[in-house]
């Protein structure tokens, strides 16, 4: 084997290697757009059977209201014995219940507030002073 093939020939395989490494890269490129495109499919056709089960479920809620209502009409002697009592009851009751999770979410939101990451933040000094301090082992 001569000289100069040897050079030529480890120029192709260096190229040869090069051109399968992009082929490579091409390919898994490749499908991962296909493996995207699928589970991007498969979470619309979820997104879309959740929105049914969802508006399933509001009108079972809408109708177990409206059953609230005839019931508080049919158990709760009002004095001229009309049934918009009823649903004028559950509707208190509903905006009672509202009243009360907003006072706890603002209570929740209130102690939340502001979201400052306090332990990360003395961790941080913690480390700038033992870095600036002449003597670090003393300040842990």
């Amino acid at each position: 084997m001569s000289d100069q093939q040897q050079p030529a020939s480890i120029a192709q395989a260096i190229q040869e290697v090069s051109e399968k490494a992009q082929l490579l890269v091409r390919e898994e490129i490749e499908l991962a757009k296909v493996e995207v495109t699928q589970k991007v499919a498969k979470l619309g056709k979820g997104a879309a059977v959740a929105a049914a089960a969802g508006s399933f479920v509001l009108g079972a809620l809408i109708m177990i209201l409206f059953g609230f209502a005839y019931l508080a009409y049919w158990a709760i002697p009002f004095p001229d014995g009309q049934p918009f009592w009823g649903f004028f009851t559950v509707a208190a009751v509903l905006l009672l219940l509202a009243a009360l999770a907003g006072y706890i979410a603002f209570r929740a939101l209130k102690a939340g507030s502001p979201p400052a990451p306090t332990m990360a933040i003395e961790e941080a000094k913690l480390i700038k002073d033992t870095v600036s301090a002449d003597h670090p082992e003393t300040t842990i």
